[in-house]
C-alpha cells in the first residue's frame, strides 16, 4: 500500500474532469487542485456513487457547505466513477459539492489511497490555502467516515494557523 503524501508536504497537484450541481443545471469543469490555493480545500475520496456509507458521507458533507464555506472551505467528492454517473447520484441525493471523476485511479494512487479489490479507500485529506497537506484520514475498512464537526474544527484549526 501506497503511503501518499506526508503531512506538511505540498499535495499533489492533479487536474480531473467533474461537474457541480447549480440550480437545476449540472456544470461540468476541470477541476485543479493548484487553481484552489488561496483556500483551503477537503478531498473526499470514496469508493462509490449510490452506495449506503458513501452517500451518508457526501450527504453529511453536503449539508454543512456553510459551514466549510464559513471557514473558507472548498470540499471535493473523488471516486473512479464517470462524470455521468455523479450527475445522477448529485442530483438523487442534491449533492452540493464538485464530484471528480478519478476514472483511471491515477490521483488515488498519487494519495496512496487506490485500493485492489475495493478500488479506493475511504479517506479524507485537508489541504491549507498554500496547497501544503495538513490533516489526513485514511480508512481501513470504509464503513465509518470522518464527521462534519472532526473536519470543520480541524479546519478551523488551519485557519487560525
Amino acid at each position: 500500500m501506497a503511503s501518499g503524501p506526508q503531512l506538511g508536504s505540498a499535495a499533489p497537484d492533479f487536474t480531473l474532469p467533474g461537474g457541480v450541481l447549480s440550480g437545476e443545471s449540472f456544470e461540468r469543469a476541470d477541476y485543479r487542485l493548484s487553481s484552489a490555493r488561496g483556500r483551503s480545500v477537503v478531498l473526499a475520496f470514496y469508493p462509490g456513487d449510490n452506495t449506503s456509507v458513501c452517500t451518508k458521507q457526501l450527504c453529511s458533507y453536503s449539508s454543512g457547505m456553510e459551514a466549510f464555506e464559513g471557514l473558507d472551505a472548498e470540499v471535493w467528492g473523488i471516486s473512479p466513477q464517470g462524470v455521468d454517473n455523479h450527475e445522477s447520484f448529485a442530483r438523487a441525493f442534491d449533492l452540493r459539492m464538485p464530484l471528480l471523476a478519478d476514472e483511471g485511479r491515477e490521483t488515488a494512487r498519487a494519495y496512496g489511497v487506490s485500493a485492489p479489490g475495493i478500488g479506493v479507500r475511504r479517506a479524507v485529506f485537508l489541504i491549507g490555502p498554500d496547497g501544503v497537506l495538513r490533516w489526513k484520514h485514511v480508512a481501513l475498512l470504509g464503513a465509518t467516515f470522518q464527521s462534519l464537526t472532526t473536519l470543520t474544527d480541524r479546519l478551523s484549526g488551519i485557519k487560525e494557523a
